[in-house]
């Protein structure tokens, strides 16, 4: 079987029927994704067969939209009514962007940027979980993702500040640099608190719109929904089928700046999906293109020919963080890495005769 095959490649007159679901602010560091057939609002939709209805309740979330489809639980207790469910998925994401946000100078994310160097700083479980995931993806990439890069993001001009985006002075840079590292960032044995070394500031961007969609799946799964898509800000995570017994068809977005449109569809059942990319957020100066995603290692944006990686997992939280790692290390580390640690993984690769899409053997496993 070709891997145009196993990826289902359509035609581009499926990008007709795809909704674009959000632009993201300036800050993300991930590429939209499409789901296909959603529906924005809160009403059921009775288009699905065998009697089924989905129903579809979206909003805004960490300066961002969120849509979640789901099959509502056939069981008679108010806590599965859908009013209760719709209530429950806004708390859970709330409660995220109440912890991780940089935007909210009362999160606790932003309370810790605020404090000093060497002391212990106490956290929530949850951010400590995130954390904790974020060190160990650091050291499996040896650097290439890494939530301390928030001042380099910053200096750039893709952080919250909103500053204009521009090339930074070099001493400016190179003070800021050498703060930055995720070694410099200490997680308790025995306690939920972290301790940074220097004056350095996390960003939990590139992983925190994952473990919402994880938070939300999960209780879904809690209470026994057998079919959902949860999307926020193109991560996403998905249980079982539609209703009429379809897969949720997800559309990779081709890495386009003129327009959206579909580079490839792929068919996903009890996975999680993110796609990380910048040719969509970047600026230019002296006629040099400097893209949004910053190397921790340079502290300079990326400058490969990866136009744009897609990852397939279990953990939307995880593939969040490493479509962010590989978008780092190029396609040629990246697949590296796919192959040693068996993570599936679609790159595409701008050559000379045009974009190249690359799958690990794993990504073609997952989407036969």
């Amino acid at each position: 079987m070709t891997l145009a095959a196993n990826l289902k490649i359509k035609s581009s007159a499926i990008a007709h029927h795809v909704m674009a679901l959000l632009f993201r602010s300036r800050s993300s560091f991930f590429a939209l994704i499409c789901a296909i057939f959603l529906f924005i609002g809160c009403s059921p939709d009775n288009s699905d067969t065998k009697g089924a209805e989905l129903h579809t309740f979206s909003g805004s979330i960490m300066g961002t939209l969120y849509t979640v489809k789901y099959l509502p639980p056939n069981v008679s207790t108010e806590l599965a009514s859908v009013e209760q469910v719709n209530t429950q998925i806004h708390a859970r994401l709330v409660r995220v962007d109440e912890l991780m946000s940089t935007y909210k100078q009362d999160s606790e994310v932003s309370r810790f940027n605020a404090a000093p160097p060497g002391e212990w700083f106490e956290i929530s479980v949850e951010t400590f979980e995130v954390i904790k995931l974020a060190q160990h993806i650091s050291h499996q990439t040896q650097g290439a993702f890494d939530i301390t890069v928030a001042n380099l993001v910053d200096l750039w001009g893709f952080g919250p500040n909103f500053q204009k985006p521009e090339v930074p002075d070099f001493e400016q840079l190179k003070a800021i640099h050498a703060d930055v590292g995720y070694q410099h960032l200490q997680l308790h044995d025995s306690a939920t608190k972290l301790r940074k070394q220097t004056t350095l500031q996390i960003d939990l961007s590139a992983i925190a719109k994952g473990y919402g969609v994880d938070q939300v799946a999960d209780y879904l799964d809690e209470i026994g929904v057998s079919s959902y898509m949860v999307e926020v800000g193109g991560e996403i995570r998905t249980r079982g089928k539609k209703p009429d017994e379809q897969p949720w068809r997800i559309a990779i977005e081709a890495p386009n700046t003129q327009q959206r449109d579909i580079h490839s569809i792929i068919d996903v059942t009890d996975l999680a999906v993110a796609t990380s990319g910048d040719y969509r957020n970047y600026f230019e100066q002296d006629g040099q293109r400097f893209s949004h995603t910053i190397d921790p290692k340079t502290g300079y944006p990326i400058t490969h020919n990866l136009a744009s990686v897609t990852v397939i997992g279990r953990s939307a939280a995880k593939v969040d963080a490493l479509a962010t790692a590989f978008s780092v290390l190029g396609s040629d580390q990246a697949m590296r890495y796919a192959k040693a640690y068996n993570v599936a993984a679609y790159f595409i690769v701008k050559e000379k005769e045009g974009f190249i899409g690359k799958a690990s053997d794993a990504f073609i496993s997952m989407t036969q």
